[in-house]
């Protein structure tokens, strides 16, 4: 297994972008701007909200930003959040159908926080004729929503489009739509940027011609497919909602996504999305936009040139971890350890978490007195030993013979930068805010019991929030009792 690179050049490979891989939402947090309110389509899956705190799906944001507030909160989170990797901007509206301040905004990243890497999503209506700005504002990531490829489909799915001055209806308005999303696909992948196409599975319209939108999206070059499960709830407002329309189950998501992905399993499907706001901060699946509001970012200090020195260290370190591990799995491929032992050759969810102890039997160490971590693989077959990494300096600068903390804690969180979480007998503040914000999830409710049960109890817990966060939003209301 070759290192991951984590170019961030247009047609590179996408280590650094969480939607377009599932490794790097592991590692990487995104950020997505607020600064595109109107749109050039209407879509019956889509309610466009403002001022709302408690929905999570595409279109709803609590704050619009002007340009220049969203420069303002792209730094305040590069600086407090050092995993932070991508910027998009998503909406609420379309973003091309806002080309002033969308542009407005790369252009000052650019200048101020060129290491971050640029994105955008569209319905692609306008796409075509933004081609060049994208390109000269070093975006290489483009995600378009194309829901159907047959004007038919798509009548029932787009009441309108405002195309050239009218406002255009029914088949008509379906044909110009999917054929300016077609066009502006091709001239992406001429210009080597990763298009990744986005579409919603609506049971009884869409969903027996996906696969055709599949295969020929995947002929056209695009880097990825991702098909998401419809949202409509009665409260969201949408003209589906209103209807009746069901939303899609799991199976027949799942099946959907196995039968594009292929027999043979290739690349190319994305299973890993949480249709996040238009407002969305964080890791995937964990939202801290609440952090960031406009009060809160003009009370930041923020020292954008420090940040990206600190974002460029956390960067190499995922990079160095990777290829780490990649050498590693290489090695017990050919050579397996005396002491660890293999998981069965079938591709089954993984979980590894590193643990605190002393004597390799309970969790009985202080974060800040560990100076090794035994890092464990945990499945549905078990858990496996695969190797113990030491730290240069424990963290602790207590009165015993320990290091400085601000020192030795980014050796640490290096060292544990393919691990989600961490399980220890205790752990400060300080450096569990800043494991969390390097992405890994500190967890003491385990102290004193024994590995093997402590590891059993959190994959039971991981595996339940995967199977949430793959339900569809009814689904997950209804696992929630019903709660908005």
């Amino acid at each position: 297994m070759e290192p991951i690179s984590l170019s961030t050049t247009a047609g590179a490979a996408p280590a650094l972008h969480p939607c377009y891989s599932e490794q790097a939402h592991r590692h990487f947090a995104r950020l997505h701007l607020a600064v595109a309110p109107k749109c050039n389509i209407q879509c019956h899956y889509c309610n466009r909200k403002h001022d709302c705190a408690n929905e999570s799906r595409p279109g709803v944001v609590s704050e619009l930003l002007t340009p220049e507030q969203a420069v303002q909160k792209t730094l305040a989170v590069g600086s407090a959040i050092p995993h932070l990797a991508v910027v998009g901007i998503a909406g609420p509206g379309d973003p091309l159908a806002n080309p002033e301040a969308v542009f407005a905004v790369f252009r000052a990243l650019t200048e101020k926080a060129p290491d971050l890497t640029l994105c955008l999503s569209t319905n692609g209506l306008a796409l075509p004729d933004h081609i060049d700005e994208l390109r000269q504002h070093r975006v290489g990531h483009v995600t378009i929503t194309i829901n159907c490829v047959d004007p038919d489909i798509g009548a029932k799915i787009y009441p309108w489009i405002q195309w050239q001055g009218r406002r255009l209806r029914g088949r008509e308005a379906a044909e110009v739509l999917i054929a300016r999303q077609l066009q502006g696909l091709d001239q992406l992948v001429a210009h080597g940027v990763l298009v990744k196409i986005n579409s919603v599975l609506i049971p009884g319209v869409n969903d027996q011609h996906l696969m055709e939108v599949n295969r020929v999206v995947k002929a056209k070059g695009a880097f990825l497919h991702n098909i998401v499960p419809l949202i409509s709830r009665p409260e969201h407002g949408t003209h589906y909602g209103k209807t009746g329309q069901r939303e899609p189950t799991e199976a027949e998501l799942t099946t959907l996504r196995d039968a594009c992905a292929g027999e043979a399993g290739e690349t190319g499907v994305m299973k890993h999305c949480q249709q996040c706001r238009a407002d969305a901060v964080g890791l995937l699946g964990q939202d801290r936009g609440a952090e960031f509001t406009l009060e809160k970012v003009a009370a930041m200090p923020v020292d954008w040139q420090a940040a990206m020195v600190k974002r460029a260290a956390v960067r190499a370190a995922v990079e160095q971890r990777l290829a780490m591990q990649a050498r590693f799995l290489q090695s017990t491929a050919t050579r397996p350890a005396a002491n660890v032992r293999r998981l069965p050759t079938p591709a089954i969810p993984i979980l590894r978490v590193a643990i605190g102890s002393t004597d390799g039997q309970t969790i009985d160490a202080h974060f800040g007195h560990l100076r090794e971590f035994l890092i464990y693989d945990v499945s549905s077959h078990g858990a496996q030993l695969v190797e113990r990494r030491p730290i240069n300096d424990c963290y602790c600068n207590g009165p015993t013979t320990c290091g400085d903390g601000n020192a030795t804690l980014p050796d640490a969180i290096q060292t544990l930068q393919d691990c989600p979480v961490l399980l220890c007998a205790r752990i400060g503040f300080e450096p569990w805010r800043s494991l969390q914000d390097a992405g890994i999830q500190p967890n003491s409710e385990h102290a004193l019991k024994s590995i093997t049960e402590a590891l059993s109890a959190v994959y039971q817990e991981w595996q339940k929030n995967r199977r949430f966060n793959t339900m569809p939003a009814q689904a997950r209301s209804m696992a929630q009792g019903g709660a908005a």
